[in-house]
């Protein structure tokens, strides 16, 4: 190969990079809009009633291979089986890959393009697949976590059968738990090395050029992320695990603080917000 051909391939780096990252994004919503789909047809009860039988279906017949959908998402049923707690943490580490996958997305075309530059000075370096594995891997736990923590709910009847908290009060101690935290300065720390590729990167020691060193970068990176959004996806057991617009303004939540130059204007002006909407929610009670 060439001299010439071999520097256009390298060039397009960021462009494979980019369509890679776009359809792993596709694929994880096609999924989400999959299941809500599923959960549309099936005819949930509304939000309200959680102890109503969801009308006009036999939960044990359900199209979903391997688990009783009623048993995981809906409180009353039985006690989850193996296969349940197999489905429901898919559910939610694809969830989280829809989700987080366009707000790293800067990070890793700055991997890919400072990738680019090393191979043509003839400098080792890490695929950025590497990076983005260890960036998925937080997620990945982050949804064991979750998994866990929605069978912890479940079990105490207290949830919905769309995965929505099915008590008021503590939707709305979420929303000001969640609310109040946009406001720390943990989140802002965390933000700040979200928001900031270069300088996260130049803390941290800059790019590996061993696949496990940017591998424990991506996990690195990924923590950040978790210290930055956990509270916003706890979030998703007040408007419904799989409720997909909830789903999706989160994810463009999440988008905006961390691509935005607006600093703390946007996570204090959410936070506010969700402090609000919790207190409205416990009054109502």
């Amino acid at each position: 190969m060439s001299d010439t051909a071999l520097e256009a391939i390298l060039r397009r780096d960021r462009t494979v990079v980019a369509i890679a990252l776009v359809i792993v994004t596709l694929l994880a919503w096609a999924y989400l809009l999959h299941l809500g789909y599923e959960m549309g047809r099936s005819g949930a009860p509304a939000p309200d009633d959680a102890s109503a039988e969801m009308p006009g279906m036999d939960m044990s017949e359900m199209d979903m291979p391997g688990m009783d959908m009623g048993a995981a998402i809906a409180p009353g049923f039985r006690a989850w089986t193996l296969a349940d707690f197999g489905f429901i943490f898919t559910m939610w580490a694809v969830m989280m890959v829809g989700m987080m996958t366009p707000s790293v997305t800067p990070m890793l075309l700055l991997y890919a393009l400072v990738g680019r530059k090393a191979r043509i000075e003839g400098k080792l370096f890490a695929p950025t697949g590497w990076f983005f594995s260890g960036y998925v891997l937080v997620w990945v736990f982050f949804s064991i976590g979750a998994t866990l923590f929605q069978w912890l709910l479940a079990s105490m009847a207290l949830l919905t059968p769309m995965m929505a908290t099915a008590n008021s009060a503590v939707g709305g101690l979420v929303l000001i738990g969640a609310g109040l935290y946009q406001w720390t300065p943990v989140k802002e720390a965390c933000l700040h090395q979200c928001q900031a590729p270069i300088a996260f990167l130049s803390s941290h020691g800059g790019f590996r050029s061993d696949p496990f060193g940017a591998l424990r970068l991506g996990i690195d990176h990924g923590i950040y992320c978790l210290g930055c959004c956990w509270a916003l996806m706890a979030l998703l057991f007040v408007g419904g695990v799989m409720n997909i617009v909830w789903i999706g303004g989160l994810a463009i939540l999440i988008l905006l603080e961390k691509t935005l130059p607006t600093g703390r204007l946007i996570p204090r002006l959410s936070g506010t917000m969700l402090v609000v909407a919790g207190i409205w929610l416990l009054v109502g009670v």
